[in-house]
């Protein structure tokens, strides 16, 4: 089974309304306000779900409890003045209240915009799965690196606004970074990925991915020692997750070990798949977090290290 194009959402206009949700960890007020008034900067109507600043009673890693995470997220989606819906931060969680969406309700509402990264993976593959729609792999509202770097500021602003105008991925995208070809070539196919520990994690659920056979895969994580990676990707390896992916384009690996050690154990695990591997395209959680979308198809370049989409994210 080879991955296909998914349906595109409709980009953003001035003054439209975005709900912003917690489903995973606990969210600093201090940092909402800050990313909601960035939002309202430009010009858009963003409304916080009730229960934003929740901490699950029990378990403080959690933003609440998964019923009322999942019920703000539903209420989000289903409500047809909402224009997009917006992750406040990652850390875990997601997994937990996936499965508690009434998914046919959601099929039911118009397709719309999401956006995050890190824990949010699981809503990605999960929205690419049941809804069969594409997302925004890019910054959350209360993320330092969105309330601090303006590159990853305009990347989302561009992509939810101007489409268009941001549909290759390196060249000048991603700043201050060293893009190199870790396996030569080009390859075209539809993009997948996030946080590989999560994709990981998925891997035997209910609703999981199959393969990511016909995709541009683009993976990155945060935290991860070199041997826990190490056994991240073997395990996709061994699963044979990878078996027929098209491509494979690297983000950030913060927190992972000295970079030319994370080098080296990537190429060894992912060298042997014979497709082009890119690095440092300048998504995940590096200091700067580009907005790259997921579903769609795209040709990644690794002559000149890039990733540039056939379509524009959004229609």
């Amino acid at each position: 089974m080879t991955l296909t194009p998914l349906t595109r959402p409709a980009r953003l206009r001035p003054g439209a309304r975005v709900a912003v949700v917690a489903p995973s960890g606990p969210v600093p007020a201090d940092r909402l306000e800050a990313g909601l008034d960035i939002l309202r900067g430009w010009d858009l109507d963003p409304v916080v779900a009730p229960h934003v600043l929740d901490v699950h009673p029990r378990l403080g890693h959690l933003a609440g409890t998964d019923e009322n995470r999942a019920r703000d997220l539903q209420d989000a989606w289903c409500d047809p003045a909402v224009s997009a819906v917006l992750c406040a931060r990652g850390g875990y969680g997601a997994q937990r209240m996936a499965d508690l969406l009434d998914w046919t309700a959601m099929r039911a509402a118009r397709p719309k915009v999401l956006v995050g990264y890190s824990d949010i993976t699981a809503l990605h593959e999960a929205f690419a799965r049941r809804l069969g729609l594409v997302t925004l792999h890019g910054p959350m509202t209360a993320a330092m690196t969105f309330l601090k770097d303006t590159g990853t500021q305009e990347s989302l602003r561009a992509t939810l606004f101007e489409p268009e105008s941001v549909r290759t991925l390196g060249q000048d995208t991603a700043q201050g970074l060293s893009r190199r070809a870790l396996v030569p070539g080009r390859a075209a196919g539809v993009t997948l990925g996030g946080c590989v520990s999560l994709l990981a994690a998925e891997l035997g659920t209910p609703y999981a991915r199959p393969s990511a056979a016909g995709g541009l895969l683009l993976i990155e994580d945060v935290g991860e020692e070199l041997y826990r990676l190490d056994r991240i990707l073997t395990q996709l390896l061994r699963s044979g997750w990878l078996d027929g992916v098209a491509g494979i384009g690297l983000g950030s690996w913060a927190e992972c070990g000295p970079y030319e050690e994370v080098r080296t154990l990537l190429l060894d695990r992912l060298g042997g798949l014979g497709v082009p591997v890119v690095e440092e395209l300048g998504f995940g959680h590096g200091e700067s977090n580009l907005t790259v979308p997921l579903g769609v198809s795209a040709v990644l370049d690794a002559e000149s290290a890039t990733l540039t989409l056939d379509v524009p994210a959004l229609v």
